[in-house]
């Protein structure tokens, strides 16, 4: 049973995933893999508008995807922007990448290898992962400037989107869970966590939404390093 205080908890946790960048016109938009075709989605739309030249898209498979996307996410990403109308030619993938940081460090190495300049990065993500995509690409790409972008959704639309409400708080918590632990890790740029956005937090982990969080080899939660 999802509570009242559950959805609250949820809610300012999807808002403060989400970077709430404008979009602009940027040397290439990057769509990160994933089992949401609404990344695809939304890059066809920033295309069509102006905001970027090229689309690289970026991703393999995950235990998640393998059965939806057995050609990999990239590969139906791609496919799914030809089929909305984009030229093959302003299309590019990178089928590699199975994390995050991968499919910056990868998406980075191919547009260098083709001669392709980069100074800014629109970076498409699913909507609560928005700040997540940001810091990692801040630590391994510093040079670019790096705009967020996702489909605006609710919370309430995304949910009934993905058909499982428990597994998206799930995700949601496992998100945060990774902004708290990875900058010590070097994985991402350290950003500033709201208190009450970890009592959130907090409080879904005493809930039980804890199916996506990082453990150790005994099986306990990772939690930010103490100071």
């Amino acid at each position: 049973m999802i509570s009242t205080q559950d959805w609250a908890d949820t809610q300012r946790l999807w808002d403060y995933h989400q970077m709430g960048h404008t979009p602009r016109p940027c040397s290439v938009a990057i769509g990160l893999g994933s089992h949401d075709l609404g990344v695809a989605d939304a890059a066809v739309d920033l295309y069509r508008r102006g905001m970027a030249p090229l689309l690289l898209f970026t991703g393999a498979t995950s235990p998640t995807t393998r059965e939806r996307m057995p050609r990999g996410e990239a590969v139906h990403y791609r496919e799914r922007a030809i089929e909305l109308g984009v030229p093959d030619s302003a299309v590019m993938v990178e089928p590699r990448a199975r994390n995050t940081g991968e499919n910056i460090r990868f998406s980075r190495h191919l547009l260098a290898d083709a001669g392709i300049e980069v100074s800014s990065v629109l970076l498409i993500s699913k909507p609560y992962e928005e700040r997540r995509a940001y810091a990692t690409a801040r630590k391994l790409w510093p040079d670019v400037e790096v705009v967020s972008a996702s489909s605006p959704m609710t919370l309430q639309d995304y949910a009934d989107s993905i058909g499982d409400a428990r597994m998206v708080i799930d995700m949601l918590v496992g998100a945060l869970q990774r902004l708290l632990i990875y900058p010590d890790q070097g994985f991402m740029i350290s950003q500033q966590v709201p208190s009450e956005v970890v009592a959130a937090y907090e409080r879904l982990c005493q809930g039980g939404f804890t199916s996506r969080l990082l453990r150790d080899e005994e099986g306990h939660v990772l939690s930010q390093a103490r100071r």
